[in-house]
């Protein structure tokens, strides 16, 4: 007896069952991460002014530095879960290890570039003649942790790909609360002062990667997968990340443009700036998730060869998208009497912030589209098309945001632009999706 084949609606549930399963736990790993600076900050901020001053120029150079090879999660996700469509999980795990080494590698390399000029990396952003030396001193201890840092992304993003963003949640979870138990026994038990701190971190970070570490041994051991580095493997996931690293250093300059620009419109147009790129910071956790779900999903069914899968799952993800922003749209209207005084009590800020956070608001279910349809093409390895759009996006970007101190329009003109470059955005990634070129299926592509 032939089964009756799936109703649209059941599709749809079984979508939302995959995607909810995801995104939640993944939502809930991503909030955490940036936890780990605000332990410091309020242990390190009891120390004095100096030494917060030198964590905030040293915090600002290391998430620049782990944030550029955010694709070892990002590529490693796509890659994996192409091997999990196909149904080889000792392929995937091999896969996955592959990027755990680009770490390792990476990781030493960043260390031998930070040690030596980390008095001159703190001068070049601005450090106080009395900051620096506290900003050097955790900036030098805290390197030796990226290393750990990095196979933290990669291994994230095996256990991504495998289809598993809760062990990740966990992981982040304990990693947060040992942050914070070693941070205070370090700096104030043992009177180390801010190397305590810069201690505390490089420890959690080790311990995060020893976890996610034997999770991906037992997995290998399990499978039969080998765990020696292969020079071949390495060089495949190096190069499937340039793409990905041209992408993030694209919006990366996006964003220091506007932060720039803010800056030469006056102190209460740059505070203003700083407090809605927090909240939007915030926002794009909870769409960041629905793309990782994209990411793991996608690549499942097009290493499957099951297209018609993939196209259904996007299309539910961009519902999602779309839902999920207008949610927060209505939220951020309706928190802004609430949320702008837990930030500032200085009315000319308010009166900057106010009319700005509104295009913020307007923009979510933008930014809903943008963030799950980036999702769905990191999963199909289209990074190349990624990185050619957001470069484009910065050249449309650019020149409309730099005219703005001289035409006039303020920190509202500023959030505009920054709204014209996530519509850019979604017109190349939409042409791109419709396109279906996307839909390379196989377990490598």
């Amino acid at each position: 007896m032939t089964q009756a084949p799936a109703t649209p609606k059941a599709i749809r549930r079984r979508h939302d069952r995959e995607i909810i399963a995801l995104a939640v736990p993944a939502f809930g790993a991503l909030v955490a991460e940036p936890l780990f600076v605000i332990v410091d900050s309020a242990i390190i901020g009891h120390l004095g002014t100096a030494q917060l001053a030198g964590l905030g120029v040293a915090s600002a150079l290391l998430m620049t530095a782990v944030s550029i090879f955010v694709f070892l999660a990002y590529a490693t996700t796509a890659a994996v879960a192409r091997r999990v469509g196909a149904d080889d999980l000792p392929a995937a795990i091999r896969q996955g290890m592959d990027g755990i080494w680009l770490a390792l590698i990476l990781g030493a390399a960043v260390i031998a570039a930070v040690l030596p000029t980390a008095p001159f990396l703190v001068d070049l952003f601005g450090a106080s003649d009395t900051a620096a030396p506290y900003a050097t001193t955790y900036l030098r201890i805290s390197a030796l942790g990226i290393p750990a840092m990095l196979v933290v992304l990669a291994a994230t993003g095996v256990l991504r790909g495998l289809q598993d963003t809760r062990t990740p949640l966990y992981v982040a979870i304990a990693g947060f609360i040992a942050n914070a138990v070693l941070n205070a026994a370090l700096v104030y038990g043992a009177d180390l002062g801010i190397a305590g701190s810069a201690w505390g971190t490089v420890l959690a970070q080790c311990g995060m990667a020893a976890a996610y570490l034997v999770v991906v041994v037992r997995g290998a051991h399990r499978h039969g997968a080998s765990l020696r580095p292969d020079a071949a493997g390495i060089r495949a996931s190096a190069q499937a990340g340039v793409p990905l690293l041209v992408r993030t250093l694209s919006l990366r300059a996006i964003l220091m443009i506007a932060t720039a620009v803010a800056a030469r419109l006056g102190d209460a147009d740059i505070a203003a700036h700083q407090i809605i790129l927090s909240l939007w910071s915030l926002l794009a956790f909870a769409l960041d998730a629905i793309a990782i779900a994209g990411q793991a999903i996608i690549g499942r069914y097009l290493g499957a060869n099951d297209t018609e899968g993939a196209r259904q799952a996007c299309r539910r993800m961009v519902e999602w998208g779309v839902a999920v922003g207008v949610v927060l749209g209505v939220l951020v209207v309706l928190s802004r009497p609430l949320f702008l005084p837990l930030f500032t009590s200085d009315a000319s800020v308010t009166d900057a912030a106010l009319p700005a956070l509104v295009i913020v608001a307007l923009s979510q279910p933008i930014s809903g589209v943008v963030f799950t349809l980036d999702g769905v093409l990191m999963g199909a390895g289209d990074g190349p098309y990624l990185a050619w759009a957001m470069i484009l996006t910065l050249a449309v970007f650019a020149p409309v945001a730099l005219l703005i101190p001289t035409l006039g329009g303020g920190l509202t003109a500023l959030w505009a632009a920054l709204t014209l470059m996530m519509t850019v955005r979604l017109l190349t990634l939409w042409l791109r999706a419709r396109s279906g070129r996307w839909l390379v299926t196989g377990a490598t592509r």
